[in-house]
């Protein structure tokens, strides 16, 4: 008999908690146990998930996050950094699994998350998509073989609601493109440009932001040379491709030991 693994969702009246939540429906290993919501938000949350026709207990909404850590073996979290490292903390000392895909994170913040995969099992990604994660196998292979020479640009687009720029999908692609070429992103980086900027410098590693509507995600990596131009899309048309790949990562380090790991880990590319 299989056992399931108890997971809590945290922000899961928001978009990615209601996907996250129809998804946990049909999952043959994984049970809902509790989901977390904004202190004084249960009216909200109501309408919210009654709209999206997402079932829930009343018993199983809370407001505290560590009444998620009592009742669960794992939190799922896409929210804002200082809360995702508020719920690593947590899990650290409850020894729970924290699997989060926030994005935004600064270097002490993504330091945390890794401190606290020295006491627990933390899997954090910029974007959960199995899709996405061979994308960037793919960008740091090509960046790799095609050398300084090419130009490489990425170019992003998402919902006018989201609050981050460039997308932290965006930069895991920089990174990815940086590792192939062997050289540091930061180093690198062009993250935006305006009036007369000049020539493009060899080497650089250039970003575009675009907004508006209701765009999921489209992310495109350009290698241009003279003569030819490569192009690597991946274009999100649902939220279900991240939520069952976090899905997918919670089971998957379900079974490992105590660690930080990535995306790249659970899909082993």
């Amino acid at each position: 008999m299989t056992t399931s693994l108890r997971v809590a969702i945290s922000g899961a009246a928001g978009r990615m908690g209601i996907a996250l939540i129809r998804a946990l429906a049909t999952h043959p290993t994984l049970e809902l146990v509790a989901a977390g919501i904004r202190p004084g938000s249960q009216t909200l949350a109501r309408s919210q998930f009654e709209h999206a026709g997402v079932s829930y207990a009343n018993d199983m909404v809370f407001e505290k996050p560590a009444e998620l850590f009592e009742r669960a073996d794992a939190i799922i979290d896409f929210s804002a950094p200082e809360h995702a490292i508020g719920l690593a903390g947590l899990a650290a000392l409850n020894k729970k699994i924290l699997v989060t895909g926030t994005t935004g994170l600064n270097s002490a913040q993504k330091e945390a998350l890794i401190r606290a995969g020295e006491k627990t099992r933390v899997v954090w990604s910029a974007n959960m998509s199995v899709g996405v994660n061979l994308l960037m196998a793919l960008v740091e292979h090509a960046a790799g073989k095609l050398g300084n020479e090419t130009d490489i640009e990425i170019v992003e687009m998402h919902h006018k609601h989201k609050v981050d720029a460039p997308s932290g999908t965006a930069l895991a692609l920089g990174e990815a493109a940086a590792r192939g070429r062997g050289v540091n992103l930061h180093d690198v980086s062009v993250r935006s440009r305006d009036g007369h900027t000049g020539a493009r410098h060899p080497g650089d590693i250039g970003f575009a932001t675009l907004r508006g509507g209701d765009v999921i995600g489209d992310h495109t990596v350009l290698f241009a040379s003279t003569g030819e131009r490569l192009e690597l899309s991946h274009k999100a048309s649902s939220r279900d491709i991240f939520a069952r790949g976090a899905l997918v990562a919670a089971d998957w380090v379900s079974k490992k030991p105590n660690g930080f790991y990535t995306m790249r880990d659970v899909v082993k590319f």
